[in-house]
């Protein structure tokens, strides 16, 4: 495993375990002891996964000590003020059975989430979070964000895969040091990505699949990775990609597949963003 030290000085592994959809709590639990079992040590959820409560469960009874856990939850639309945030963020900490967060993330750059920004630079100032972070902010909204607030977010969360790259959003966060991380870095299956035939290509030369040369092209460009599977055997290969290095022709051979845009959410789309604002509303 490798780490990145965030723009705070945290340490953070360079790769985690998503829990998004896995709703069923029994489900849920298995799949989490099952992960820090194999040796992930970051845990990734939110409120609106609805998971928190078995994610807790799970930590508290893995056999881990918590201080060698990173454990990341997330601010839903709902909760996006100053007053909301500190209420989310007290209910994520009940439900988590946790006194403080490695991680908390704005979910969207929706609502008033300048407010609820407020809020978490407040919990972080007390030492109730180590590090306060963003999900889905394009780069418009980040250096807009990251020209307004007191303190920086450490990490932005959004959707980075061998289909939708996002080149210019890297740099962006490199040039406000804010460290990338991908949710969904296997495009939601599409593409035929587990097959594809230029990663499987690829993968072969080193005895990888080609799920294990899609995380690892996104970890040599700086980007952490959540992958998610509730079966051991894919987690297992899934944090299996720090014995080799994918060579500059292999990443060259990997950039045209970006077709430019996300065929999973679209941000600019209003009725997107209504459902967004109603879809988990308490």
């Amino acid at each position: 495993m490798e780490y990145t030290i965030l723009n705070n000085g945290v340490k953070m592994p360079m790769e985690g375990f998503g829990v998004f959809q896995v709703r069923d709590t029994a489900v849920c639990q298995q799949a989490v002891r099952e992960a820090i079992d194999v040796g992930y040590r970051l845990i990734d959820t939110a409120a609106s996964y609805g998971n928190e409560e078995a994610v807790g469960a799970a930590i508290r009874s893995c056999g881990v000590a918590r201080e060698d856990l990173f454990i990341t939850t997330k601010l839903w639309v709902a909760d996006s003020s100053y007053e909301g945030a500190k209420r989310a963020f007290e209910d994520s900490c009940r439900k988590l059975g946790l006194e403080y967060l490695d991680l908390y993330l704005l979910h969207q750059p929706m609502g008033d989430y300048y407010g609820a920004w407020r809020a978490l630079e407040e919990l972080y100032k007390e030492g109730r979070i180590r590090a306060i972070g963003v999900c889905n902010f394009y780069p418009h909204v980040l250096a807009d964000f990251c020209e307004t607030v007191e303190i920086m977010p450490a990490v932005n969360q959004v959707e980075l895969h061998p289909f939708f790259q996002q080149p210019k959003a890297l740099e962006l966060m490199k040039e406000y040091e804010v460290q990338p991380e991908a949710w969904g870095p296997f495009a939601e299956g599409k593409h035929g990505i587990f097959s594809h035939p230029v990663l499987t290509e690829i993968g072969a030369k080193y005895g990888k699949s080609a799920a294990q040369v899609a995380l690892r092209w996104n970890v040599q460009r700086g980007v952490a990775v959540i992958p998610k599977s509730t079966h051991r055997a894919r987690m297992e290969q899934n944090l299996d990609i720090w014995d080799f290095r994918l060579t500059d022709e292999d990443m060259a051979a990997i950039a045209p597949l970006d077709i430019g845009h996300s065929e999973i959410v679209d941000h600019f789309d209003p009725n997107f963003v209504r459902a967004l604002h109603g879809r988990f509303a308490r």
